[in-house]
């Protein structure tokens, strides 16, 4: 996949992630952008690591969307977390 198409897919699924999380958040559309991104590469490495498997075929498998929104979710809990405890 090119750099445009994980781009939208980093997009799309930090916004599936935070509907799947509900709540507040400290950080905007950006943020949103870039864990959704870095949720999908989280999420193809541990596919690959924990399970052996490609997980980041192309961008219509259903497998790269399931690893980009799990991912997604574990970063978006992490920020949460970090950033809650700043704030607090």
């Amino acid at each position: 996949m090119g750099i445009i198409a994980w781009i939208i897919l980093g997009l799309l699924a930090g916004i599936i992630a935070k509907l799947l999380m509900p709540g507040r958040d400290p950080g905007g559309i950006i943020v949103t952008i870039l864990i959704g991104i870095a949720g999908g590469l989280l999420g193809g490495w541990l596919g690959k690591v924990l399970f052996d498997v490609d997980s980041v075929d192309g961008f219509f498998e259903l497998s790269t969307w399931i690893a980009a929104i799990v991912g997604s979710l574990i970063l978006l809990g992490l920020y949460r977390l970090v950033a809650g405890r700043r704030h607090s």
